[in-house]
């Protein structure tokens, strides 16, 4: 058995890998670095903020000089301003869209948390295998959209040149085989289920994205991360982790309904459909949250057990003392606290792309169903009573959305 100072040892270098790539992602930008900006796609109407006491109008750069200098200058729908880089490390930033990195690890410990189990060894990996197979498909996607990037997203890492066609797809490749490397250390069932998880998202970014069973893909891949960090944790939890699962790809479907027409806008369906679908999932985490609590009030704590001891046939009570750790409510509270976030993160966007189902609007209500992603994980742990876990998700909220000022998720 493992002392449980190695398992804190795991989850120290965990935070502190995380609190690196946020040290990173919102360190401040070389001295001189461009600080003008244009909505993406350059969709606004007359004069857009250009810097101090100066405008620019929106659209390509008269002068032809688009290309670098433009890209360090474009902020996108969402409102994140990627700051003019001094080294490269901010392209392949861009590129991997690290702000969207935190909504992984919740996936393995709401999965973890429908075992009923803490996380340990095989959980760490599971998120270690999950971050490698999510920023394999961003760099595939991009190498897949190139084309399509260079007339809709021209200010993107790989149109615009700053990273080559070449060095995307061999990062997309060496991190599918670091993800699976890992997941195969935690055991046969995780490995089976990272390489479906694998596959998935190959063939979402190289042939399923454009097609009706694209947000049916992804919302796979999604269900199937949480998966595995259930079995990760527990090899024969499948079972257990489904219902979670489920609820978690019915809102990447919707997201990446979305997301379909974040580039053109002009629907209304698929941001009036997420939102009722966002709605429909908190309905059902924080209904079952706020039954659990009248009932907990309404019957109080459990009176204490006895046990019988005595010698020589006598015979005496000694109260057995009560359970420690948190009360019963709390992971239900929690429940009801995160399922009150992911609404309030997910609906407004929704409603307002609804409204006006513009290209930044859109792109918008992208970003908050991506990032809605962390309190929804959240609610899963609490509800299975991983109070801890999903305490830890929800901390990673605030630090998300910072990062998405910087770098966007969408």
């Amino acid at each position: 058995m493992r002392a449980p100072g190695a398992r804190r040892l795991r989850a120290l270098a965990f935070v502190a890998a995380l609190g690196a790539v946020t040290a990173f992602a919102t360190r401040r930008p070389p001295r001189g670095a461009a600080q003008d900006a244009v909505p993406r796609n350059g969709a606004a109407e007359g004069a857009v903020p250009g810097g101090p006491g100066r405008a620019r109008p929106a659209g390509p750069r008269s002068d032809g000089a688009a290309g670098k200098a433009d890209a360090a200058e474009i902020a996108d729908g969402s409102g994140a301003e990627r700051p003019a880089a001094g080294t490269r490390l901010w392209d392949w930033a861009e590129l991997f869209r690290v702000s969207a990195l935190f909504t992984v690890p919740g996936d393995a410990l709401a999965g973890a948390a429908a075992t009923g189990r803490r996380p340990g060894r095989g959980t760490f990996l599971a998120i270690g295998s999950s971050l490698c197979l999510y920023h394999a498909g961003m760099a595939l996607n991009d190498w897949a959209d190139r084309d399509e990037d260079a007339v809709d997203r021209p200010h993107r890492p790989l149109p615009s040149g700053r990273i080559s066609p070449a060095a995307a797809l061999t990062a997309a490749g060496a991190l599918t085989a670091t993800g699976l490397a890992l997941a195969a250390r935690a055991g046969r069932a995780p490995l089976a289920l990272a390489t479906t998880l694998a596959a998935t998202v190959w063939a979402y970014d190289l042939r399923l994205k454009h097609t009706a069973a694209g947000p049916a893909a992804m919302a796979t891949a999604r269900a199937l991360d949480l998966v595995l960090g259930a079995t990760a944790t527990r090899p024969r939890a499948l079972a257990a982790a489904l219902p979670h699962a489920a609820l978690l790809g019915a809102h990447t479907y919707a997201v990446t309904t979305v997301s379909r027409n974040e580039t053109r806008g002009g629907s209304s369906t698929a941001p009036l459909a997420a939102l009722v679908t966002t709605t429909a999932i908190a309905a059902v985490t924080t209904t079952d949250a706020a039954r659990t609590l009248r009932r907990l009030r309404t019957s109080g704590r459990p009176p204490a057990a006895t046990a019988r001891h005595g010698a020589g046939g006598g015979r005496r009570a000694r109260p057995v003392a009560p359970p420690t750790g948190p009360p019963p409510a709390l992971p239900h509270a929690l429940t009801a606290l995160a399922s009150a976030a992911y609404a309030g993160t997910a609906l407004t966007p929704y409603l307002h792309a609804a409204l006006n189902p513009s290209p930044p609007l859109t792109q918008r209500a992208v970003g908050g169903g991506i990032r809605a992603m962390i309190p929804l994980q959240a609610a899963l742990a609490a509800r299975s009573g991983s109070g801890a876990s999903a305490v830890a998700v929800l901390a990673l909220g605030p630090v998300a959305r910072r990062i998405a000022g910087k770098v966007s998720p969408t």
